[in-house]
């Protein structure tokens, strides 16, 4: 087996076979990279030089296995390649040679050698041409880019390399004859190739057709502002001289040469000269030809206008009518004016012929202010100045109101008497009345209101008006009513009668009555500081309150005024009481028992105790008998001030009379009243008030003393009766019933 490996190893190495390979792409185009590669089948040889070959002529050799390439193929690539190798034995001097099958590579074309065409064929000088680069991209490659450039005697034609085949030239001129080719590449991978040269010659044509026109904002030629003249040919080659001239001299007012079909003559700051009729003549060597008159007539924009105003008097009153008139000194009629009041519209009048325009206005209140007008012919509105009008008002009744501190005036506030006339122009003089007996006055330099303090007395109750002036005439206000309350003075008390010392049971008068004061007012009487009743003075005045005296009436007596707008007191007046006291009904006076214990002794005062409890008992006296009832408690208003409160009402006592003890052994066997007179007010012991029922109390005379019997069997009830009274003063004793 080993001898038979080593002759299959030692077996010449010469001919072609598949012991080498050339590899090769199957299809390539132009400017496709092609890479040869020789690849062997038996490693255990030594190869020694490697050599890559074109149609049997050798491109490349190495001494080692290696590549062969060709970065951008081109058409002249195509052809048949083989490599061949030189291989030597490691072992023994032995060498042989292997030899590749050959392998056919065809480079195709990308795409055909551009043409150039020119459309139109025969061009025309001051025409436009087109050049078109004609070629196609193979259709296996046809996603491909391709980009162009146009040529003329070895310069690039417009922007260069483009991806358009045409490049448009808008005018072509004789000096634009020469020799003009394209060029075609591809982007990736670059291929170029370049068309055949074509020569172009421009054929030149006579100018004909020569007109001109005027360029200008809406076709108006205005003042000041830029003209432009515009002078062109419908044919005509080459270079071309344009001049233009004003027909009523034939100078010319400009000239420009140069290869176009139309020339601009610019004429700045047209003035109201330039007016009148223009021409041009266009000449490319062929001779002059002149274009038809053209009339420019030059709008003249309107001045700033002046306003003013006429007013049928020196200052201008409500009702007047002024004429507002306005006038622009320059400018192309017709021209439209119009009137403003503070930038508001007023109206508009035109002047066709040019000049001025007015409009009249009939003033009211609300017309003064500044005033403008425009003008305006449709080259631009003008404004004018502002011109101020004032104008005067006269003023419109005024209107009063009286602002108080509180809703019910009172004497001693301080009212603001405020006057304002809605309309009416500065300055207003204010003046202010009181029953048309004037204030006071209070000017408005601006205009508005006006204010007079007042500070109120009781004389200060009645109608009040105030008066507005401008000098257009005086306006008087609606009458307001202002009704003061005067709170009350300190209330004045007399007694009647007016007398230092006062009997008991007489009759007497409080009389409180205060000065000053806003009726209603309520009185109310004190006897030392205690209430004993109040009254009221619905209409003002004073009023009275009348008592019947008891010895408990001695004293100070005072009464207060109060009409809701403060409390006042009156001073104290001092009253002495002389006479006998009393004490509640049915209750015996202790001066009265002392003075029959004194007479009559223990034992006569139990039995006339005795006898008197008896005749309690069986019903012979009544529970009231030998009193005098007091004034029913005065009522209290249910708002009565509270200074004027007092703890308690006073109760008056009453009145016992005519006891004339005779004997020491003598009782009271008999108790009986007597009315007094009619028509003795002096000694009345109570006066009602208004509304009430008058009664006169029963006076209690005690007579018809008798002695006790010491065997009478009531006795010894009277002297229970008596027990604990001994030794008691005679003015402070009482006997419960």
């Amino acid at each position: 087996m080993l001898l038979w490996s080593l002759l299959v190893i030692l077996a010449p190495v010469d001919g072609k076979s598949d012991w080498l390979t050339l590899v090769a792409p199957s299809a390539v185009f132009e400017g496709d990279r092609i890479d040869l590669t020789c690849q062997r089948k038996n490693n255990w040889w030594k190869v020694t030089r490697v050599s890559y070959h074109k149609d049997g002529e050798e491109l490349q050799f190495s001494s080692e296995l290696s590549n062969f390439s060709i970065q951008r193929a081109v058409l002249s690539d195509s052809g048949t390649y083989h490599c061949a190798v030189a291989l030597v034995w490691p072992l023994f001097p032995f060498q042989k040679e292997k030899t590749s099958r050959s392998v056919r590579i065809e480079v195709q074309e990308l795409f055909p050698r551009p043409v150039l065409t020119v459309s139109p064929f025969r061009a025309i000088e001051g025409n436009p041409v087109t050049l078109t680069c004609e070629t196609k991209l193979s259709p296996q490659r046809s996603d491909a880019q391709l980009r162009f450039c146009f040529f003329r005697d070895g310069r690039a034609l417009g922007s260069g390399w483009s991806s358009s085949p045409e490049l448009r030239v808008p005018v072509m001129w004789s000096g634009d004859s020469g020799s003009y080719w394209c060029e075609a590449e591809t982007v990736t991978p670059s291929v170029r190739k370049q068309s055949l040269q074509s020569q172009i010659h421009m054929r030149r044509v006579p100018v004909s057709n020569v007109s001109l026109e005027m360029r200008a904002p809406r076709g108006q030629v205005i003042e000041g502002r830029n003209l432009v003249l515009l002078c062109s040919v419908t044919e005509g080659t080459g270079n071309i001289t344009f001049s233009w001239h004003r027909e009523a001299t034939g100078t010319s007012v400009g000239k420009k040469t140069q290869r176009s079909l139309s020339v601009e003559l610019e004429v700045p700051a047209v003035q109201e000269r330039d007016a009148g009729r223009y021409y041009c003549r266009a000449d490319n060597g062929h001779g002059p030809i002149q274009s038809k008159v053209l009339s420019i007539l030059v709008r003249i924009p309107v001045s700033c206008p002046i306003l003013s105003i006429t007013a049928p008097r020196a200052q201008a009153v409500e009702g007047d009518v002024v004429e507002l008139r306005c006038e622009a000194q320059r400018g192309s009629p017709p021209i439209l004016y119009r009137f403003y009041y503070e930038d508001v519209p007023l109206g508009n009048s035109s002047a066709p012929s040019g000049g001025g325009a007015s409009f009249n206005l009939s003033l009211t209140a609300e017309h003064s202010g500044n005033y403008s007008c425009e003008a305006d012919n449709g080259l631009g509105a003008r404004r004018s100045e502002v011109v101020p009008l004032s104008l005067s008002v006269p003023v419109s009744p005024p209107v009063l109101t009286i602002r108080r501190p509180r809703s019910q005036a009172v004497e001693g506030d301080v009212v603001e008497l405020h006057c304002e006339a809605q309309r009416g122009s500065p300055p207003i003089l204010y003046r202010f009345y009181h029953e048309d007996v004037p204030l006071g006055s209070s000017s408005a330099p601006s205009g508005g209101e006006a204010s007079l303090n007042l500070s109120l007395t009781a004389e200060h109750s009645g109608n009040y008006s105030c008066e507005a002036n401008n000098s257009l005439g005086v306006q008087r206000s609606k009458m307001v009513s202002l009704s003061i309350t005067v709170p009350v003075s300190h209330p004045v008390l007399t007694l009647n009668p007016d007398v230092a010392q006062a009997m008991v049971g007489d009759v007497l008068e409080l009389r409180c009555e205060a000065q000053r004061g806003s009726p209603p007012i309520l009185y109310w009487f004190y006897h030392e500081d205690v209430i004993l009743g109040n009254t009221s003075a619905p209409f003002g005045g004073g009023a009275s309150f009348n008592l019947s005296l008891t010895t408990e009436h001695s004293g100070n007596y005072s009464c207060g005024a109060d009409n809701g707008l403060g409390a006042q007191s009156s001073k104290m007046v001092s009253l002495n009481i002389t006479g006998l006291s009393k004490n509640k009904v049915t209750h015996i006076t202790v001066g009265v028992i002392g003075c029959l214990l004194s007479m009559l002794g223990l034992a006569a005062t139990a039995a006339l105790v005795g006898r008197f409890r008896t005749q309690r008992k069986s019903g012979a006296i009544p529970r009231n008998i030998g009193s005098v009832p007091g004034p029913d408690p005065p009522t209290q208003a249910l708002h009565g001030p509270p200074s004027l409160s007092r703890p308690a009402l006073m109760e008056l006592q009453p009145l016992y009379s005519n006891v004339s003890p005779g004997d020491d052994d003598l009782v009271y066997s008999q108790i009986w009243s007597r009315q007094h007179r009619e028509g003795s007010p002096a000694h009345s012991p109570r006066t009602h008030q208004k509304g009430e029922v008058f009664h006169q109390e029963p006076a209690i005379v005690y007579s018809e003393v008798k002695r006790a019997d010491p065997d009478d069997p009531a006795r010894q009830d009277r002297e229970e009766a008596t027990e604990g009274y001994e030794n008691v003063p005679c003015a402070s004793l009482a006997l419960d019933h």
